[in-house]
């Protein structure tokens, strides 16, 4: 059994007023490098992008870090995420901002933590 982090890529980004809004796909290149270097508690970290931040970073993975384009909206695909990561008997957290998603994983068996706790270790 291990440990994945799944990272709403959107909301982490969305936390910070540094001027994501601009180059959004420039803020997920990164967020995922800071990913690549934290020293986090987590076997794996699942990025997931959508829209225009897909092109700061291709799918796949890279270290610890699994890099993952969502083909609609961000919260199925972290839905999608969890529920994997959950059957396949792995403990799961989920960084967003998004209450009612926080709910959601959480009623799946996944823990939800704030941007602001993943921001604390990057």
């Amino acid at each position: 059994m291990g440990t994945v982090l799944v990272v709403d890529g959107a909301n982490v980004v969305g936390t910070r007023p540094d001027g994501w809004w601009k180059d959004r796909a420039g803020a997920a290149r990164r967020l995922h490098e800071q990913l690549l270097v934290a020293d986090l508690p987590h076997d794996t970290v699942v990025l997931v992008l959508e829209g225009g931040a897909k092109g700061g970073v291709r799918a796949g993975r890279d270290a610890h870090v699994r890099t993952v384009h969502a083909p609609k909206d961000g919260d199925s695909e972290i839905e999608r995420q969890v529920d994997t990561a959950v059957a396949a008997g792995h403990r799961v957290t989920v960084v967003t901002a998004d209450r009612f998603l926080q709910a959601r994983v959480q009623g799946k068996g996944a823990m939800a933590m704030s941007p602001s706790w993943l921001l604390d270790h990057l």
